[in-house]
C-alpha cells in the first residue's frame, strides 16, 4: 500500500494545478508527508530574452524578476489552501523543459508520489492528457497521480 512521505506537485498556476495541489495537501495531511511545490520556467522564455541579444545584466535582471514573480505566485497559490499551514511545504523554481525538470526534481528530492494536473495552461482539449503530464507519467520511477 502506498504511504507517501515526499510528494511533488508541479504547478503552472492554472486551476488544474490548484486541484492537484489541493489533492496533494489532503494526502500529505493524512500521511504526514512533505509537499514539494515546483514551478518550471520553460527554457523558451529564457531563450527568447537571450535571442534579443540583450546584455548579460539585462538578462540577469529579467531572470531575477521572473524568480521574484514566481515566488510570489507560489505563495499566493498556497494561500488558497488553509490546510497548507498544517503540512510541511517546500517550494522550488527550476529553469528548463518542464517534464525533464519535474523528473529531475523528483529524483533529487527522493519523491515517492507525484501529483500532477492532467491538463495545464496549454491544455488543448478537455479529454486529452497534457504533454507534460504524459511525459512525467512515462518517465517517472514513482507513482504518479493524475488529477482532473
Amino acid at each position: 500500500m502506498l504511504m507517501p512521505t515526499r510528494i511533488l506537485v508541479p504547478t503552472d498556476f492554472s486551476e488544474y494545478s490548484d486541484r492537484a495541489l489541493g489533492q496533494a495537501l489532503q494526502i500529505a495531511r493524512q500521511y504526514k508527508a512533505k509537499v514539494f511545490l515546483l514551478h518550471v520556467v520553460h527554457e523558451d522564455i529564457y531563450g527568447a530574452a537571450l535571442e534579443f541579444t540583450l546584455s548579460e545584466e539585462t538578462v540577469q535582471r529579467f531572470k531575477d524578476d521572473t524568480v521574484s514573480r514566481v515566488r510570489e505566485s507560489l505563495q499566493k497559490q498556497l494561500g488558497y489552501f488553509p490546510q497548507a499551514k498544517e503540512v510541511d511545504v517546500a517550494t522550488n523554481i527550476r529553469w528548463g523543459v518542464p517534464y525533464n525538470e519535474i523528473l529531475k526534481e523528483g529524483k533529487e528530492q527522493g519523491i515517492d508520489l507525484i501529483v500532477i494536473a492532467s491538463l495545464g495552461r496549454s491544455g488543448i482539449a478537455k479529454y486529452l492528457i497534457g504533454s507534460v503530464a504524459r511525459n512525467v507519467l512515462k518517465g517517472s520511477r514513482c507513482p504518479v497521480l493524475l488529477v482532473k
